[in-house]
């Protein structure tokens, strides 16, 4: 598929990539054909995803946490992570959500929030994918409003005790380790909550039509005593929770990018072979509009994401502009998946193609953290000084 993708980057994006940035994209990518690609067909359909041992290889890889800095963290800059987002999501949405779970989310929150003790225990764990981390923010009745969450933590002496439930959490079932927040007497605050806990539990969630490779969970709290040290010091209100969303955003922005890219690369391939009325479907003039408007499309994403670094790097990236990659990127890439299903007629319905099941798993990431509509409301609410959510 390199004559494809060579192909498709009709602005030559690849040339402004520096060697390090190249040898970055091309080894996670080697790693994705020789590892990912030859399994994710059998995983997607399975409903099934071997993810503890995945993030062994993700950590010797280096890109569990790699734009995080210290506690064996790479420090690797925001663009080189939306590089590796991109490589990983061109496979399946869900490997992109194990590694940006794992770094933007779980280590995130322990990197930021936490005490030097819960860093030290378990930041170098998790970088080697030794030890598996969630996010529990996300509740049944408690979705685009998280502030309704009705997951609580009361003092007993000097430990807590946590109540409640958590839905749809990535990983949830496999970690060692659970980020989660709840309501306290001095408003939301985080907690590290580990596997094997007393009253913790949690359950797969399975009978998924997108995401199959992934491991979604519902996390339960039955009178968890945990002790005072298991709080994140620094995670207090809704800010600590948003403000991790936004890195995982921030991935998502990258990546669906790599799932838009594979399943026009994909398309390409076959409507170069593909022949109709004694001619390769590729050279019917509707068939080349569908593709100058889809490989347009994938360059101004690809853009946006470049942009987006950009201003992550420099430390001027504001939550809104994130909201504007999501909102741009994930219809988009959505879009360009449909599209290019119907050039593969039949065959796309199929997973012998990654067409249709990377549109499939966008369904999904055109939803969760932060749905279409909130992220609409954002922008919203930022062009014109009115917050529309109440």
């Amino acid at each position: 598929m390199s004559d494809a993708l060579d192909r498709l980057d009709l602005l030559d994006l690849d040339d402004d990539l520096g060697p390090e940035d190249r040898l970055l994209r091309d080894t996670v990518r080697k790693f994705a054909d020789d590892r990912l690609r030859p399994n994710i067909r059998r995983w997607f359909e399975d409903g099934t995803l071997p993810a503890r041992d995945l993030a062994v290889e993700f950590g010797e890889l280096g890109v569990l946490g790699m734009h995080l800095s210290g506690y064996g963290c790479q420090g690797a800059t925001a663009s080189q992570y939306g590089l590796v987002c991109a490589e990983v999501e061109a496979v399946d949405s869900g490997l992109r959500s194990l590694v940006s779970v794992q770094g933007s989310l779980a280590m995130f929150c322990i990197r930021a929030y936490g005490s030097e003790e819960q860093k030290q225990r378990w930041l170098p764990e998790m970088a080697a994918g030794r030890a598996v981390g969630c996010f529990g923010l996300t509740e049944a009745d408690a979705g685009s409003d998280p502030a309704a969450m009705r997951t609580s933590a009361r003092r007993d002496g000097d430990d807590w005790i946590l109540n409640g439930s958590k839905m749809w959490i990535t990983n949830g079932s496999i970690s060692d380790v659970a980020v989660v927040w709840a309501r306290t007497d001095d408003g939301i605050r985080g907690f590290l909550v580990e596997a094997g806990t007393p009253g913790y539990s949690a359950q797969e969630v399975h009978h998924k039509l997108s995401l199959r490779a992934s491991i979604s969970s519902a996390l339960f709290f039955d009178d968890v005593r945990l002790p005072a040290s298991a709080m994140l010091p620094d995670g207090r209100g809704l800010r600590a929770p948003l403000g991790a969303l936004s890195e995982a955003r921030f991935g998502i922005v990258a990546g669906v990018a790599g799932a838009a890219r594979d399943a026009l690369a994909s398309a390409l391939d076959y409507a170069g072979t593909r022949t109709q009325f004694g001619r390769p479907i590729a050279s019917f003039q509707l068939t080349q509009r569908k593709f100058a408007e889809m490989a347009v499309a994938l360059q101004q994403m690809q853009l946006t994401a470049r942009r987006l670094g950009e201003l992550k790097d420099a430390g001027r990236i504001k939550p809104h502009q994130i909201s504007f990659g999501k909102f741009a990127n994930v219809s988009t890439a959505l879009h360009i998946c449909r599209e290019a299903r119907s050039i593969l007629g039949g065959s796309g319905i199929t997973t012998e193609y990654p067409v249709l099941r990377h549109a499939l798993n966008l369904e999904t990431v055109y939803t969760y953290e932060g749905t279409h509509e909130v992220h609409t409301l954002v922008l919203g609410s930022q062009l014109t000084g009115i917050d529309a959510f109440r």
